[in-house]
């Protein structure tokens, strides 16, 4: 008897082989790879809280009043292809509802357009294509991927500088957990502005180069921790302005202790991070552990039916004897 392989074990074999093969490399090369920052992004967040702003009518600080800040993120993809790096525009406007809505952003209580470069597998700032201003720190709009449970260096755009966030356990928004990350920002010069003397209580001076002076009562964010997407920010500004070489401020021009998402965005940001987390969790676990598993049954099955093979019967060689006519050769 001998033993033969039937086709079909070695299909299974193969087939077991190649997932064994696939599985490591969905983990290890696959996913790292898809977790990049995009280059085609266009998005809106929008915050809202109460507090004090100056009235440039009235020339006076007004308190409780609604502030509406809205960030707007746009990738340029012709920068990023040409770079290789993620380069995004923001534009972040503060308004109150005397200047909601508007039809020119420049018409805001406040405008500020900037770049932001970074790198897209990282989140570390990349410095070109314009970049402005010099970004700093691990993070800015987002975390990294992967996000420990650690202090992160976050940067501050008002401030113009990088803010320690500490890590302090997970919370929920609209019902999906993330790590919570919370810091604050002592009174410190920004920088200054010229304006009438008698806002910052020099009556007799025409114009004075103030003091603008920042602070913040208080950073919260909650965040993804597969994708590094913010799902909740509380932010608590203060801007003010002081005489030149003061000690105290002089006028207030914002300061509102609590202005955060709207329910909106963040079910947005949360929507959006349970699709992107689940495609990373897809790559990274289930289908590597669904490979794996279904690739070692697989192996074992074919590996056994090939050892086993199917036994035939030898058929016995010919052979020559007296008995047997021997073929003629005619022409």
């Amino acid at each position: 008897m001998r033993r033969t392989t039937s086709p079909f074990s070695l299909v299974l074999l193969g087939l077991g082989t190649f997932l064994l093969v696939l599985a490591p490399l969905l983990a290890w090369y696959v996913e790292p790879r898809a977790a990049v920052n995009p280059i085609d992004i266009d998005t809106t967040a929008v915050y809202t809280g109460r507090g004090s702003v100056f009235d440039t009518d009235r020339i006076k600080t007004v308190p409780d009043r609604r502030i509406t800040v809205t960030q707007r993120v746009r990738g340029d993809v012709e920068d990023s292809e040409r770079s290789g790096k993620a380069v995004w525009d923001v534009t972040t406007t503060v308004d109150t509802d005397k200047s909601l809505p508007a039809a020119d952003p420049h018409d805001a209580l406040e405008f500020v357009p900037h770049r932001w470069v970074m790198d897209r597998k990282t989140t570390r700032p990349a410095h070109c294509c314009g970049e402005k201003p010099y970004i700093e720190g691990e993070a800015y709009l987002k975390f990294p991927f992967d996000v420990r449970k650690r202090s992160y260096q976050w940067w501050d755009n008002s401030l113009g500088d990088t803010i320690v966030l500490h890590y302090r356990g997970t919370e929920k928004v609209q019902g999906y957990t993330g790590y919570r990350f919370t810091g604050s920002v002592p009174p410190t010069r920004t920088g200054t502005r010229m304006v009438p003397g008698s806002i910052v209580d020099q009556p007799k001076r025409p114009q004075v180069l103030a003091e603008e002076w920042y602070s913040n009562h208080g950073f919260e964010l909650v965040v993804d921790q597969a994708t590094g997407r913010v799902l909740y920010a509380q932010t608590g500004p203060r801007r003010t302005l002081r005489a030149p070489g003061g000690k105290k401020d002089a006028a207030v021009l914002l300061d509102s202790r609590n202005i955060s998402f709207t329910t909106e965005t963040q079910k947005e940001a949360v929507r959006q991070a349970k699709r992107e987390s689940g495609q990373l969790r897809l790559l990274g676990t289930t289908l590597p552990i669904g490979a794996g598993a279904a690739g070692l049954v697989l192996a074992v099955v074919g590996g056994l039916l090939v050892a086993r093979g199917r036994k035939e019967p030898e058929q016995p060689a010919p052979s020559e004897t007296p008995d047997t006519p021997q073929p003629t050769l005619t022409m």
